[in-house]
């Protein structure tokens, strides 16, 4: 954790993100990520997904069962998501969602927009060509070389 916390320091200092994560397995860092949305132009490069991104190149799989993440900061729900796509073993975090909501890095409008029924949603969203869409679904299902995840 104190990786975590030194990596969101140096950050913080640059003037970027102040977040940084480390992902472990065994007792050992795999990886480190730093915030790098504005850096990167990148709006997805959150500590963690950047931190989850190279410990799956590092270990060569994209399933991280078994690995360990710490993160300077409770995650935000892209990166939760992202750890659970994951299938990281356990989360620790030092600061909370509302720490960084005191200093505007406020997530609540997108947990009250997910809770939302599609058609209520800020952003409008418009199904289309799904009896196409579905086909890859059922290519899919029946595909016996299929990587299942």
């Amino acid at each position: 954790m104190r990786r975590a916390i030194t990596l969101s320091l140096e950050n913080a200092r640059l003037g970027l993100g102040p977040f940084g994560a480390v992902v472990t397995l065994g007792g050992r860092i795999v990886s480190e990520g730093q915030n790098g949305v504005t850096f990167l132009k990148d709006p997805t490069a959150h500590a963690e997904i950047v931190a989850i991104r190279e410990a799956c190149k590092v270990l060569d799989r994209f399933d991280l069962s078994g690995c360990e993440i710490y993160s300077s900061c409770e995650p935000c729900p892209m990166c939760l998501a992202a750890i659970y796509w994951a299938r990281i073993s356990k989360i620790f975090y030092a600061g909370s969602a509302a720490d960084a909501a005191a200093v505007g890095f406020d997530d609540t409008k997108i947990l009250e927009e997910v809770a939302k029924p599609v058609e209520a949603r800020e952003i409008p969203m418009t199904q289309m060509l799904r009896e196409s869409a579905v086909q890859a679904f059922e290519v899919w299902k029946t595909n016996p070389n299929k990587v299942e995840y």
